[in-house]
């Protein structure tokens, strides 16, 4: 199996080589495609470099800070135009560990999407301060009861979808961010019937940089649950 991770980034510098290291290293079938929204600490200038000498990295740069969602849209379609058979979703900041790709692709091969799972046995939290765990914990609690979906932690963002899954869902139809985006890609994926893991994972707060985390993002994500339940009564 071919595979692609997509890892946007801004504002990533600190952590960027590391990371695109410590993910070739675990397999040879794998790539990575970093989507970068003009980073101005240089991350994209950084990306470029790297490329030099290393075939398996990719990169697209966008003209600004167009958001998560769009960019995860851009890289499964860079994707798909390349017949990828795996593509995954990584933050850029080691909070998901590299190590666990590999295990992805062995649970994938009985899936159309797994997902790293902070809350499928127990908490696997490290790092946050208790006011954002409670938050997450309650949104996931949240979006499982209003959308229905059997997704213990729906909003998390390190996941394996087959190539073949993600044919089926419009990107153009799919504005949304951080949480929502994730909400909705599972919610799409769903609906869609795919076969859906969840395997745990120890998410590890950032080490480097600055959250994205916002009002505005929390704000999007509770309003889209109900868009989603709504929708899919009325469709």
């Amino acid at each position: 199996m071919k595979a692609l991770i997509v890892i946007p980034t801004y504002d990533e510098k600190d952590n960027i080589r590391e990371i695109v290291a410590a993910v070739l290293q675990q397999d040879s079938r794998l790539e990575v495609l970093i989507v970068d929204d003009n980073s101005p600490d240089g991350t994209g200038a950084i990306v470029r470099e790297m490329m030099r000498s290393e075939p398996r990295l990719n990169l697209i740069e966008r003209a600004g800070k167009m958001g998560l969602g769009t960019a995860y849209c851009e890289g499964f379609s860079f994707a798909l135009e390349r017949d990828y058979d795996l593509v995954f979703e990584m933050d850029a900041d080691f909070s998901h560990d590299p190590k666990e790709l590999l295990k992805f692709i062995e649970e994938i091969e009985q899936s159309d999407l797994v997902i790293g799972s902070r809350y499928i046995s127990g908490v696997n939290v490290v790092n946050w301060p208790m006011s954002r765990l409670i938050l997450s914990y309650c949104a996931n609690l949240y979006t499982r009861i209003i959308t229905g979906m059997p997704i213990r932690d729906a909003t998390g963002g390190f996941k394996c979808f087959r190539a073949d899954l993600l044919r089926k869902i419009d990107f153009s139809h799919i504005k949304s961010n951080g949480y929502a985006f994730q909400i909705e890609m599972n919610f799409k994926s769903w609906k869609a019937g795919a076969r859906i893991k969840e395997v745990p994972i120890i998410f590890v707060d950032r080490r480097s940089g600055v959250s994205k985390m916002s009002k505005n993002i929390i704000y999007e994500a509770a309003f889209l649950v109900w868009k989603l339940k709504l929708s899919s009564l009325f469709s």
